[in-house]
C-alpha cells in the first residue's frame, strides 16, 4: 500500500531503506507480456497449451510455440486478490463492466505499463538479458494521482532470460536460461497445482539454487557485484545506526 522511492534516489541513509505514501491499491495487476511464456494456471502459455486463443481480450495466432515473441507486446491483467485470494484473468472489457476501473484510469495504467515496459526491455537490452514478462501495479494517492505501488523489474516480479541462450533454446524447445522464482514455480508446478494443491517441501537445496540465482540476477541487472553481510552488522543494525543521527 506504498509508493516507493528507493533511497539512492533521494539520498536517504542507507540502501535498504524507502520512503513510503500511502495509497489505495486498484484492484487489478498488470501484466505486461512479450513473450508466450509462463507456469502458472494464468500465463498465456498455459492457456494457449490448453487450446485457448482468445486470451485477456487478445487473440493470438495458432502455430506458435513454447517461449516465442508475440507479435506485440500485451498486457494480462488480473483481478487484484486480497486475504490470500488467487487472482483472475480478466480483460478490459470486464474490467470497465465490473467498475474496477474508470475507463480514465484504464487508459492511464495501460500507457504507464507500456511505457515501463519498454523502458525495462531496453534496460535489460543493455546488460545481454531479455525481459520477457513483469507484473505492475498500481494505486491513488489522496489527490487521486495514479502512482506505482509495489517494486518493479525484480526477479520477483519479472522474468528475465539470458539474450545469448535464448535461440538456442528457443529451437530446441526448452527453458530458456534464467533467473527468476520460476526456479521454485517451475519445481512445484512439476509436482502439484500450487493453486489447489498443498505446496511440498522445498528440498533445501532448490532454496540455496535459488539464493544463488537471486545473486546472479543482481548482478546482471545492476552490473555491480554482489556483497553479502555475512562480514559485517546485520541490515537492522546498520539501518539503525545511520538513522540514529536523524532522532537525536
Amino acid at each position: 500500500t506504498v509508493d516507493i522511492c528507493p533511497n539512492h534516489v533521494l539520498g536517504y541513509p542507507d540502501p535498504n531503506v524507502v520512503i513510503g505514501r500511502r495509497v489505495t491499491i486498484l484492484p487489478v495487476e498488470i501484466v505486461v507480456r512479450g513473450y508466450l511464456a509462463g507456469t502458472t494456471s494464468t500465463s498465456v502459455l498455459t492457456q494457449y497449451r490448453a487450446g485457448h486463443r482468445r486470451l485477456y481480450g487478445h487473440t493470438l495466432p495458432d502455430g506458435m510455440r513454447d517461449n516465442q515473441v508475440l507479435p506485440q507486446p500485451i498486457i494480462t491483467p488480473t483481478s487484484k486478490a486480497f486475504d490470500g485470494g488467487h487472482d483472475e484473468p480478466l480483460t478490459p472489457d470486464e474490467i470497465l463492466a465490473q467498475g474496477l476501473l474508470t475507463p480514465a484510469q484504464w487508459d492511464e495504467v495501460s500507457a504507464y505499463a507500456f511505457a515501463l515496459f519498454a523502458r525495462g526491455q531496453q534496460m535489460a537490452a543493455e546488460r545481454g538479458l531479455i525481459l520477457a514478462d513483469t507484473k505492475y501495479e498500481f494505486g491513488t494517492d489522496a489527490q487521486g494521482r495514479i502512482l506505482i505501488a509495489d517494486e518493479i523489474h525484480t526477479p520477483d516480479s519479472s522474468r528475465y532470460w539470458r539474450a545469448d541462450g535464448y535461440a538456442a533454446a528457443f529451437e530446441t524447445g526448452t527453458r530458456p536460461p534464467s533467473f527468476d522464482k520460476d526456479v521454485i514455480r517451475a519445481w512445484v508446478a512439476a509436482r502439484c497445482d500450487p493453486y489447489t494443491d498443498p505446496i511440498p517441501e522445498i528440498p533445501a537445496d532448490i532454496i540455496a539454487q535459488t539464493a544463488h540465482v537471486y545473486i546472479e540476477a543482481y548482478e546482471a541487472i545492476t552490473g555491480q557485484t554482489f556483497h553479502g553481510d555475512h562480514a559485517g552488522p546485520t541490515p537492522l543494525d546498520r539501518i539503525r545506526a545511520n538513522l540514529s543521527p536523524w532522532f537525536t
